[in-house]
């Protein structure tokens, strides 16, 4: 495609996002990542583009995923059959160490690698690293899957004040060193509420909170907290979407002052959201 963009044009779109740039130069903002944002490959490119220019104009990014389908690849590679219960992954010992092998180890280091490429200051940890997740059993029956006790924010602080672009694998342990696989979704809404986030942005593979789940243009582009109470109540945020609106509250009730639900399928629709009037997705916010 030739560039359909004139020199007065790109300088406009500049200007435009000027108050924007100054709004969150030097504000945290944690970007969870994961779903077909991770999977298709010129998305990832955008994604982390995204994040570098953030970072290159002053915005202190913090990047938590995960890595459901690499998780799973890597178990049939290995013979091991994925089991499911109410939509969570059952983590046995054997699979405890697949996930922290895949999350910690692959995933993470690809990430921190191509944020290095765009020309960013990256650095991986997981949550095992200086207690950055401390969590126990959420339930017998899900093996080693973990529920947060405490966040140490502590790592996350040390890194944004030497520069890097933090990117955490959500994996965390307990006091007798047993790791447990962390639901991304809750441990990003977790470490914003920790740091005071100016913004969590929650990639999805879906536009954001619709009132017809079928009808994209339905989109409901603000909610609030109490309002978020009614739409689950109405019906309105159902299935999958249920847990991820659960975690937008919770991320405000921590201390976050904006969570936006986001489709990661768009292209730069973290640019979109936080450097143009228009936005993507659907904001939670307090009150």
């Amino acid at each position: 495609m030739e560039n359909v963009f004139s020199n007065a044009e790109r300088a406009e779109v500049l200007t435009q996002a000027l108050p924007y740039i100054r709004k969150y130069s030097g504000q945290i903002v944690v970007v969870k990542y994961g779903g077909n944002a991770m999977i298709n490959e010129q998305l990832k490119q955008q994604v982390m583009e995204d994040i570098v220019l953030l970072w290159l104009i002053g915005v202190k990014v913090v990047l938590v995923h995960g890595g459901g389908p690499e998780i799973s690849e890597m178990m049939n590679l290995l013979g091991k059959k994925p089991e499911f219960v109410d939509g969570l992954r059952v983590t046995d010992k054997e699979t405890v160490d697949i996930v922290q092998m895949v999350l910690a180890g692959k995933v993470n280091k690809t990430l921190v690698n191509l944020l290095e490429m765009k020309g960013g200051k990256a650095m991986g940890i997981s949550g095992m690293d200086g207690r950055l997740i401390e969590a126990k059993m959420k339930d017998e029956r899900l093996g080693y899957v973990g529920k947060i006790v405490d966040v140490n924010i502590r790592p996350i602080q040390d890194l944004l004040e030497k520069g890097y672009i933090p990117v955490v694998s959500t994996i965390g342990c307990d006091r007798e060193g047993n790791a447990y696989n962390i639901n991304g979704d809750t441990a990003a809404a977790f470490i914003a509420g920790a740091l005071e986030a100016e913004n969590l942005i929650m990639m999805t593979d879906i536009a954001g909170v619709l009132r017809d789940k079928d009808d994209p243009s339905t989109l409901i582009p603000r909610i609030t907290v109490s309002e978020a109470a009614h739409l689950k109540e109405e019906g309105i945020v159902s299935g999958g979407m249920i847990p991820k609106v659960d975690c937008c509250v919770e991320a405000i009730q921590k201390g976050v002052k904006k969570v936006i639900i986001m489709d990661g399928r768009i292209s730069h629709s973290i640019l979109m959201e936080l450097l143009t009037d228009e936005g993507a997705g659907t904001m939670v916010v307090g009150g």
